[in-house]
C-alpha cells in the first residue's frame, strides 16, 4: 500500500496516508458528531459535537500512528530497516524492508506496537477521570473514553495470535523459538491468520443477515483482509524458501544501458536507445557534480559501468520514460534527465551478493520500482519484478519437475544440486537455449 500523501519524516521514517483513509475518517467523526457524544449528552450545539467529533478523530489517528511508529523504531534498533508508514482504511502499517533477525527481534518488534496502544489506553481512561473529576463538559469526557476504550480494543484485538495481525508475529515469535525453523513457523502463524479471517467473513455475514448491515460487511471486509494478507505472508514464505542461497545477480539484467544526467528530456525521448525495449534507466553523471539547477556534467566510464560517488562518473537516480513525458513538450528541450529524474536516495540501491529473498519485498510493478544492482561499487546491473517472476516461475517449475522425479523413484540430486546448476540453466533460459 502506497502513500498518496506523504506527511513527512518522524525519527527519519516517512509518514504518508492513503486516500482510503479519508473514508474510515469520516465515519468515526459522523459516528461520534450525529450519534455517541449527542446521545450521551444531548442539549449541546451542533458545532459543539462535530467539533469534538472533529478531534477526537485525529487524536485516534495520531494514536494508531504512535503504534506504527514504536514498530518501526524498535525495528530500526535490532537491525531491520524500515521503509514507511502508511496509514490507511484499515488502520497503519510500518513497511519493514527485510526480515527479523531472530525470534527474540520478532517478539520485540511484534510486541511493542499493542503495548503503545494498551498504555494510551490508560492514559486516555486517566484523562477522563481527571475531566471528569474537574466537571468538564460532558461530550469532552466522553470523547476521551471513547479514546480509552478504542486503544485498549486495538491492542487487544492485535494480539489475537493470527497473521499479519501483531499477535500472527508473536506467535510466529513462539514458533520459531520452538522448532528453530522460520518457515514452519510462518506457515503456523499464517495458517491461524486465514482460519480467523474467514472466521469474521462468516460472522460478518450473519450480522449482515440479521439486518446490522454496516456492522456486518465492515466485519467481513477486515475478515477477508487477514485471510488474504495471510494468504500472501504464506507465499511470500514459499518463496524465500525456494530462493533461498541465490543471489541477486543471478537474476538482473547485466550492463543495463544508462542515460547521461545531463541530457536533454527532449534527446532523451527522442534517442531510439531509450525509446525501445526499456522503460527505466540508471542516470550517470559527475560525482557531486550537480550543481543548483540539477546539470551534471557527463562522459563514459570504464566499460560503461558508472561508479556510485567515485571516479569520474557516479550513479545519480534513476530515469523512466513516464517522468520524461511527465515533463511538458514546450520545457522538455530546457529540462535535463537530471532534473526530471527520481534522485538516488529514492531508488532502491542493493549489492549483487545480497539474497533475493531479503530484497523480495521491495521489488514492486512499475518503472520507478526498479532495483539497481551495485558490485563492488559499480553498477552491475537491474532488477524489475518481471525479472524475479521470471525467475521465480522458472526456478518454481524446476523445483516442481525434481519433486516429481524424485516420487516417481527418478532419483535425487543430493540436495546441493539446484544451487550449483540453476543458475545456468536460468541464463540458458535466458539467452532463448
Amino acid at each position: 500500500m502506497r502513500a498518496t500523501v506523504v506527511l513527512g519524516r518522524i525519527a527519519g521514517i516517512r509518514v504518508g496516508v492513503h486516500w482510503s483513509v479519508l473514508l474510515i475518517f469520516g465515519v468515526i467523526v459522523l459516528g461520534l458528531a450525529q450519534g455517541r457524544l449527542p446521545q450521551a449528552h444531548p442539549g449541546e450545539g451542533w458545532p459543539v459535537y462535530w467539533s469534538i467529533g472533529l478531534l477526537t478523530a485525529v487524536v485516534f489517528f495520531v494514536s494508531l500512528l504512535a503504534h506504527e511508529l514504536a514498530h518501526a523504531i524498535v525495528a530500526r534498533r535490532n537491525g531491520v530497516e524500515v521503509d514507511d508508514i502508511v496509514l490507511w482504511l484499515l488502520g497503519g502499517a510500518a513497511r519493514l524492508k527485510a526480515e527479523a533477525p531472530s525470534p527474540a527481534a520478532e517478539l520485540r518488534i511484534a510486541g511493542v506496537g499493542p503495548l503503545v496502544s494498551l498504555v494510551l489506553g490508560g492514559v486516555f481512561a486517566l484523562a477522563a477521570w481527571a475531566l471528569d473529576a474537574v466537571s468538564a463538559a460532558g461530550p469532552v469526557v466522553e470523547a476521551a473514553v471513547w479514546l480509552a476504550v478504542i486503544n485498549i480494543l486495538l491492542a487487544a484485538f492485535n494480539v489475537i495470535p493470527a497473521a499479519p495481525l501483531d499477535g500472527g508475529r508473536l506467535l510466529r515469535a513462539f514458533l520459531w523459538w520452538r522448532t528453530g525453523d522460520r518457515l514452519r513457523a510462518t506457515a503456523g502463524a499464517t495458517t491461524a491468520g486465514r482460519v480467523f479471517g474467514w472466521l469474521l467473513v462468516a460472522f460478518g455475514l450473519l450480522l449482515f443477515m440479521r439486518g446490522d448491515v454496516f456492522g456486518g460487511l465492515w466485519l467481513a471486509m477486515i475478515g477477508w483482509f487477514l485471510a488474504a494478507t495471510a494468504t500472501a505472508e504464506g507465499q511470500q514464505a514459499q518463496l524465500r524458501a525456494v530462493l533461498a542461497g541465490v543471489p541477486v545477480r543471478d537474476v538482473m539484467t547485466p550492463d543495463p544501458v544508462t542515460v547521461p544526467a545531463g541530457l536533454t528530456v527532449a534527446r532523451f525521448l527522442g534517442d531510439p536507445r531509450y525509446r525501445y525495449r526499456h522503460s527505466a534507466f540508471p542516470v550517470t553523471g559527475e560525482a557531486g557534480g550537480m550543481d543548483a539547477g540539477g546539470g551534471l556534467g557527463v562522459g563514459e566510464g570504464a566499460g560503461g559501468r558508472p561508479g556510485v560517488g567515485d571516479g569520474a562518473l557516479a550513479l545519480v537516480g534513476l530515469m523512466t520514460l513516464d517522468l520524461a513525458r511527465a515533463v511538458g513538450e514546450e520545457r522538455r528541450p530546457a529540462v535535463t534527465v537530471g532534473q526530471a529524474m527520481l534522485p538516488l536516495e529514492r531508488v532502491e540501491v542493493v549489492d549483487a551478493d545480497t539474497p533475493l529473498a531479503e530484497v523480495l519485498p521491495r521489488v514492486e510493478p512499475g518503472a520507478e520500482h526498479r532495483l539497481l544492482v551495485l558490485d563492488g561499487g559499480r553498477l552491475a546491473g537491474i532488477v524489475s519484478a518481471s525479472d524475479v517472476s521470471r525467475a521465480v516461475t522458472w526456478m518454481m517449475s524446476t523445483a516442481q519437475r525434481g519433486a516429481d522425479a524424485r516420487r516417481g523413484g527418478g532419483g535425487a540430486d543430493g540436495g546441493g544440486g539446484r544451487d550449483a546448476d540453476w543458475g545456468r540453466g536460468w541464463d540458458d533460459r535466458r539467452r532463448g537455449a
